[in-house]
């Protein structure tokens, strides 16, 4: 074997190591049809996008790593733009390139951080970035900075809405 065979068969063994130990999935001991979202309900949790009670009214639940009122308020503000990645355990919600029809020359792109698992001004920041296509190559653009302040704020009335929504049902 050539060493280069070797190098690569190392590797190989020490990534199937790694992942083997890093296992996030259970073993056969779980019951069929047993999630681990119902392990987290089972231990006075909730499932990751709602449902059940927070035990402070803050947002912060079991199950989402940050205040779940910021989370779904940035999701409905932002629902006219397709998703590239969402995570709830970190709070990063980014956005694909969004164009609309009325200015196809023009496209945005949104970052949302949720920073905290309370419902806090501070908790949320908002990044925008823009491009415009000249020539028929999209080049960067600069953004008002007032835009970001905006989608804040509808953000953050949103998750008030929403908060004051689930205080006020129960």
């Amino acid at each position: 074997m050539t060493q280069a065979g070797l190098f690569k068969g190392a590797l190989f063994m020490v990534a199937a190591l790694a992942l083997g130990a890093c296992s996030m999935f259970r073993g056969d001991d779980a019951p069929a049809g047993q999630s681990r979202a119902d392990d987290n309900r089972d231990r006075g949790g909730v499932s990751i996008f709602g449902g059940g009670g927070g035990s402070s009214g803050g947002g912060a639940q079991a199950g989402i790593g940050v205040n779940s009122y910021l989370w779904r308020a940035s999701l409905d503000t932002l629902n006219f733009m397709p998703l590239t990645s969402a995570d709830p355990f970190g709070g990063v919600i980014i956005t694909d390139w969004y164009s609309d029809a009325a200015a196809p020359n023009e496209r945005f792109k949104a970052t949302v951080y949720i920073l905290d698992t309370r419902l806090r001004a501070d908790a949320l920041n908002v990044s925008i970035f823009r491009q415009t296509n000249q020539g028929g190559a999209w080049t960067d653009a600069s953004v008002d900075p007032d835009t970001e302040i905006q989608i804040e704020n509808a953000i953050l009335t949103r998750a008030r809405q929403l908060r004051l929504s689930s205080v006020g049902g129960n």
